[in-house]
């Protein structure tokens, strides 16, 4: 996009940033906007010195911060609010904002917003689900970005990305590029107050998750998933699948497509799980929609490297096959993980445990004594909830250090160690990035 239509749209506004945390959106957004010309005023519950990294890397810019509390002035006679995800749902200082009438944006929706006035058009492909999101981003993106040429375009990734904003990339896409994003339900509230959906939209599946955000309430968190199609016209496109499709509660306006798994099936590929099979075949959909052949999608399927902490094959230790699945924070991807490994270990050590998320254990509870030879779980609110079903078929640690030396000791040649936590990452860890750098660390200090 022309840079001086981008800055124009930002150059003189007063916009305040609420939430800048230190995963690095915020921060990548506040920067965006600061080189634009605005005038940013960032507001964050943190204190300085828990955000001091982010607070460092945008010192060069004449950024105002509130830190440690929001104040209602912020939320009133500003031009905009960007707000992060996760922001409370009965957040009051978002309640006020919309009282004042000022105009609430997030990341993701704006971006896409933006890059409707680009001519000829961006593709913007949208992918959703409880389970299945990040995997499917990422297959989308090996496709696209594999078989560019045949495209005509370039091919950029955004949405719930780690230390990437999406916002900024309106300074990279020009016409005729797409432009695929991963879209958590609380990055898709941003595109019903745009009242926007992506061109393309995935939506995998549909489980209980997020309870603690949308306080037990199912129908809020389906509402906020659903924008990922819900203003699409009859010339967009929603890939899912037919249990999913009987659940939803607004009609999709595009064109259903139901991909079956035969197409990629017989692929060979680099990932565990037929629900990874599922999800290549949304993938492979996807791809279709934009014209590649079939051809040049399985080549491209074929090269997929896989995906950090999604049944990531990290090798051998001691005789023994390690496994990590950090990112599975439900018990049904943790489910799933398991019947994935199982179907080529059978003496499976499982490490899980963490932060309660309010969701139903008694699956992941038989799951758990059906398939795994032992249990070693770490501390958390969730894992309380979990030691009353399992009785006594577990070990707790108080470490991941202590969990993967536990694993170890009572593991023999041959068996697997998965890690898949199954719950949020929250009070052992600051969140689900450093739990899996920390994995990542042990296994590749262990000789």
């Amino acid at each position: 996009m022309e840079r001086k239509k981008y800055e124009s749209f930002f150059r003189g506004k007063k916009i305040t940033v609420m939430g800048l945390g230190v995963l690095g959106r915020g921060l990548q957004v506040t920067k965006f906007l600061a080189e634009c010309g605005a005038s940013v005023t960032v507001t964050d519950l943190k204190n300085r010195e828990a955000l001091w990294s982010s607070i460092k890397a945008l010192k060069k810019y004449k950024i105002r911060f509130v830190l440690g509390r929001h104040d209602f002035k912020d939320f009133e006679k500003v031009d905009l609010i960007i707000k992060a995800a996760g922001v409370p749902l009965d957040s009051l200082y978002i309640k006020h904002a919309h009282t004042k009438g000022v105009p609430i944006a997030m990341d993701a929706s704006l971006f896409a917003k933006l890059v409707e006035n680009i001519k000829p058009k961006v593709t913007v492909i949208g992918i959703t689900g409880t389970r299945g999101k990040s995997m499917t981003t990422a297959v989308i993106y090996h496709i696209l970005k594999a078989n560019k040429k045949a495209l005509g375009g370039d091919v950029y990734l955004g949405g719930n990305m780690r230390e990437k904003a999406t916002l900024p990339l309106i300074k990279k896409v020009n016409p005729k590029d797409f432009v695929v994003l991963e879209l958590d339900s609380w990055q898709l509230q941003g595109f019903g107050d745009e009242k926007i959906s992506p061109h393309i939209s995935v939506f995998t599946n549909l489980m209980s998750d997020h309870m603690n955000y949308y306080k037990g309430n199912p129908k809020k968190y389906l509402s906020d998933k659903e924008n990922i199609y819900k203003f699409q016209t009859s010339k967009d496109f929603l890939i899912t699948n037919k249990n999913l499709l009987k659940t939803l509660t607004t009609k999709p306006k595009g064109k259903v497509l139901l991909p079956s798994t035969s197409k990629v099936a017989s692929v060979s590929m680099n990932i565990l799980g037929n629900h990874n099979i599922q999800n290549a075949s949304y993938a492979y959909e996807t791809a279709r929609i934009l014209g590649l052949k079939n051809e040049e999608i399985c080549r491209a399927l074929e090269t997929f490297p896989g995906l950090e902490g999604r049944l990531e094959y990290l090798g051998k230790k001691s005789g023994v096959e390690i496994i990590n699945d950090n990112n599975a924070t439900t018990p049904e991807a943790t489910i799933a993980g398991i019947e994935a490994v199982y179907g080529k270990h059978k003496n499976i050590i499982l490490i899980c445990g963490g932060s309660d998320k309010e969701l139903d254990l008694s699956r992941l509870v038989q799951t758990i004594k059906k398939f795994c030879h032992k249990t070693i779980l770490l501390k958390g609110t969730g894992t309380e909830h979990l030691k009353n079903k399992l009785n006594s078929n577990f070990k707790e640690v108080a470490s991941l250090k202590d969990a993967l030396k536990e694993a170890f000791k009572v593991s023999e040649k041959n068996d697997v160690i998965l890690f898949s936590p199954g719950f949020a990452s929250f009070g052992m860890f600051k969140n689900e990035y450093e739990r899996n750098d920390q994995f990542l660390k042990l296994i590749s200090a262990r000789k």
